[in-house]
């Protein structure tokens, strides 16, 4: 007689939660290693042939990974929406952050500007060194996988891709979007998510071009001679009326175009925001922050004897090369000897104030990033999709922007472990939908 023992099979251990991951830059990486730590199976697929594409062109200007201000100041920078990131930030801090990076190998450094890099300026090793990472924790990565949306009658979490060898259709438990905004389309973030979810009900902000340059409409003569040329130590001043004054010292770059650089990026969301208001902003540019109006116009006043008028203003006025230009888009050589000879203080004055028109923000593809997309209203508390059950959504996909100074990167990266975290709680409370709460 057999052992009755034998009869009864061990129970088997709970299948591990599927996910499915579509979109290969921080975010999405960010979620991947949360997930695997969290015990999920993941699947990442990006339609580009290798992950991280525009994380390695952002390195080649050095990896500006995150900041070093205070976590409140830092907050801040995300405006309107600093009350839905902040508990991206606390969740990973930017000094949690420059942590993870040093438990890849990585050490970072403080720069002058308060700005965080990598000690070797480059973003290759730190994405080496991830990618290990999580292939030996068990992630699988599928490269050339184009999502394709949902067909009519589709479950939200089955996944349509095209790939090198046809149609496939991927199930999964669940399903974290991580496809970016539609900056740089060439690397892999078009915006052609869009319409999908735009179809299934959620609700989601217009695209619009952030951290952007803009047009001015120069005449060819400076188009063609400035294009490119550096406006360094000025002072950038635009009052919109929506709240303080921007006022900022640094520069920016003369384009064919407009004005593009750190400092207009900085000013982009207010810019492009009148522009959509009023058809136009103007700015005022400080050309010579070091010195006061009254000394401007002692040292204008001075007689110019034999020297040109561009001499004279080159010696006593420190205004040359794109700055002495500039004057000319607006003043012709006999208005601008005019005031110099009977009005050097009027001149003084518009130098600290130099008026610049912007017409339209540059499109959306040359911009450093995009604003708009997914509301958060659109999120339950998990940071799940109301309309999409078993679909949560990361990274610059969501309706949030910022600066450029580390603040990009490092919210895409926290919202990415946000997601996962969200993630790995709706499956702990059965799949089960929670509030948001009130903010």
């Amino acid at each position: 007689m057999s052992d009755a023992r034998s009869a009864i099979s061990p129970a088997s251990p709970p299948a591990p939660l599927q996910v499915a991951i579509v979109g290969g830059g921080p975010a999405g990486l960010m979620a991947a290693e949360a997930l695997l730590q969290g015990g999920a199976q993941v699947d990442l697929y990006d339609g580009m042939p290798s992950v991280g594409r525009k994380f390695l062109l952002a390195g080649k200007g050095g990896l500006n990974l995150t900041h070093s201000e205070p976590l409140e100041a830092f907050t801040g920078r995300y405006a309107e929406r600093a009350a839905q990131v902040a508990p991206w930030l606390e969740a990973l801090s930017p000094q949690a952050l420059r942590d993870w990076a040093a438990g890849l190998g990585i050490r970072t450094f403080v720069g002058s500007s308060g700005r965080v890099f990598p000690a070797e300026m480059k973003a290759a090793p730190l994405l080496r060194a991830w990618l290990h990472r999580l292939r030996v924790a068990g992630l699988r990565l599928h490269m050339r996988h184009r999502w394709q949306g949902w067909q009519p009658g589709d479950a939200p979490t089955l996944l349509r891709f095209d790939t090198p060898s046809g149609p496939q259709l991927q199930q999964a438990d669940a399903v974290l979007l991580a496809l970016g905004g539609a900056s740089w389309a060439r690397l892999g973030s078009d915006g052609a998510w869009v319409p999908h979810l735009a179809a299934r009900g959620v609700d989601v902000a217009p695209l619009q071009p952030a951290n952007c340059g803009f047009d001015v409409g120069w005449s060819p003569y400076f188009s063609q001679r400035f294009a490119g040329a550096p406006m360094k130590s000025v002072r950038l001043h635009f009052d919109d009326g929506q709240g303080p004054a921007f006022d900022r010292p640094g520069e920016f770059v003369i384009t064919a175009t407009g004005i593009e650089g750190s400092l207009v990026y900085a000013a982009s969301a207010r810019l492009r925001a009148a522009i959509a208001r009023q058809g136009q902003a103007t700015l005022q540019v400080d050309l010579l922050p070091g010195r006061s109006v009254a000394q401007l116009a002692a040292a204008l006043a001075k007689g110019r004897g034999a020297r040109s008028l561009p001499n004279h203003l080159k010696e006593h006025a420190g205004l040359d090369g794109v700055k002495a230009a500039l004057l000319r888009e607006a003043l012709s050589a006999t208005q601008l000897a005019d005031l110099v000879a009977q009005a050097p203080q009027d001149l003084a004055a518009r130098l600290k104030a130099w008026p610049i028109t912007v017409v339209a923000p540059r499109p959306i593809d040359e911009a450093i990033s995009t604003a708009g997309g997914v509301r958060f209203e659109a999120l339950d508390g998990h940071g799940m999709l109301r309309a999409l059950p078993g679909v949560f959504v990361a990274g610059e996909m969501l309706d949030w922007e910022a600066p450029t100074g580390g603040y990009l990167l490092s919210a895409c990266c926290a919202s990415g472990l946000a997601a996962a975290r969200g993630l790995l709680a709706w499956h702990a409370a059965g799949g089960r939908a929670e509030s948001n709460p009130e903010t």
